[in-house]
């Protein structure tokens, strides 16, 4: 076959899960490093995709179409578990947040805030997805908040 027919990998942005389709987010090596076990972390590149839809046993991927399954990590990770921090720096739980909704008062998600600038936050190689958990956190407040 031609190669001028060949489709080539996209190699720039985010990929799309190749079993459930949802949008990656691109993770460096840190994330991978940190969650996936060691004799599964050669499956996958230095740098990938992370699939964050909860019904998907894809956890991350790669243009080549590597697939790194929920099965194949050190541990959960959230959302596919609920009871796993939100956030992988400072703990942050999913009942954190509904405390928060129950109060009245964001406070917990403010000092999280407040944490999430200090050098203590290390979200890039901590975070399942590499990026800090408050956009996460902050839509999950809002959901919880809209239908309490």
């Amino acid at each position: 076959m031609n190669k001028a027919f060949v489709r080539e990998p996209e190699l720039e942005g985010p990929g799309y899960c190749p079993r459930c389709g949802t949008q990656g987010t691109m993770v460096s090596s840190g994330p991978l490093d940190t969650y996936i076990r060691a004799e599964f972390r050669q499956k996958i590149s230095d740098s990938g995709s992370y699939c964050g839809y909860s019904r998907c046993e894809v956890a991350y991927f790669d243009s080549f179409d590597s697939v790194i399954m929920l099965s194949e990590l050190k541990g959960p990770l959230y959302p596919y578990d609920l009871d796993v921090p939100i956030c992988a720096c400072f703990g942050l739980t999913y009942d954190d947040v509904e405390a928060d909704v129950q109060d009245g008062e964001p406070h917990r998600i403010r000092a999280l805030l407040d944490r999430s600038k200090s050098p203590q936050a290390r979200c890039g190689t901590l975070a399942a997805d590499g990026t800090c958990c408050l956009r996460e956190v902050q839509r999950l407040y809002m959901k919880l908040r809209s239908s309490g």
